[in-house]
């Protein structure tokens, strides 16, 4: 991707802090007895309210238009979950909310798994040390290095706990458009990864981790993507500037 331009990342900045609003507004909704559907009307209102669109709504890929607002993924739902008023949230469970806005021509995506309380213990690290993956993928994220410094940050700080990492969906920029150039695995391989990050570069880290095994599968729907062990899977994700110092983390609140 083309580093932002100065006015430019004023208008991403801001396009970044809106999205981190909805999220961060959605997140507060959820609670056990609402279902997957009133999660996703309730970030559409939210983003009306705060003027940006989603960039998810009506998405295409190959034959499928995804239909909701934002993704929800429930337990063992990985990404792209579809609010449905099937799906209740329940005590226990655990709920990624991926939200990607357009604010003003600009993009800010980012992801939260909420915990419905009380969570398993086993759930409760699981969802920490994704959490810590991205940090750690962030950290990585300085002008000099390369692209494979993050994967390999974030791989390192996982592999202790011997979690599965989703390998076939990966970060990547973002700026005018949600899905830019590099791809950004949340693994290390060699030869791959080779783009140098520069100052005024706008990437999305997102670890997706299982606690079982990275294997998935993708349901009927044509998006929602699960864990082959049915074992429930996290999901974080920051929006992050390359500058000439320390990464900037795009998607906060003002």
């Amino acid at each position: 991707m083309k580093p932002l331009s100065a006015e430019e990342l004023v208008k991403m900045r801001k396009a970044c802090r809106v999205a981190a609003e909805v999220l961060d507004r959605t997140c507060r909704f959820v609670e056990e007895g609402v279902t997957t559907y009133d999660i996703d009307q309730f970030a559409k209102h939210v983003m009306a309210e705060l003027g940006c669109e989603s960039t998810s709504h009506n998405y295409a890929y190959g034959n499928h238009v995804y239909p909701g607002y934002i993704c929800i993924s429930v337990n063992e739902e990985v990404i792209h979950g579809i609010g449905t008023m099937r799906r209740t949230v329940k005590k226990g469970d655990i709920v990624s909310l991926d939200v990607v806005t357009k604010y003003d021509g600009f993009v800010g995506d980012n992801t939260r798994t909420v915990l419905v309380e009380p969570v398993t213990d086993d759930v409760r690290r699981l969802c920490e040390a994704t959490e810590g993956a991205l940090y750690a993928g962030i950290a990585a994220a300085r002008a000099g290095n390369r692209v494979s410094d993050i994967s390999r940050a974030v791989e390192r700080f996982i592999k202790p706990y011997g979690y599965g990492i989703v390998r076939e969906y990966c970060g990547h920029g973002v700026g005018r458009s949600m899905h830019e150039d590099p791809q950004i695995p949340n693994y290390y391989s060699r030869g791959e990864g080779k783009t140098k990050l520069r100052p005024g570069m706008t990437l999305a880290i997102e670890p997706m981790i299982c606690l079982g095994s990275r294997l998935i599968d993708t349901q009927p729907d044509g998006w929602t993507v699960t864990t082959r062990d049915g074992k429930p899977a996290a999901h974080y994700e920051h929006t992050v500037l390359v500058t000439d110092s320390d990464p900037e983390v795009l998607t906060v609140l003002s």
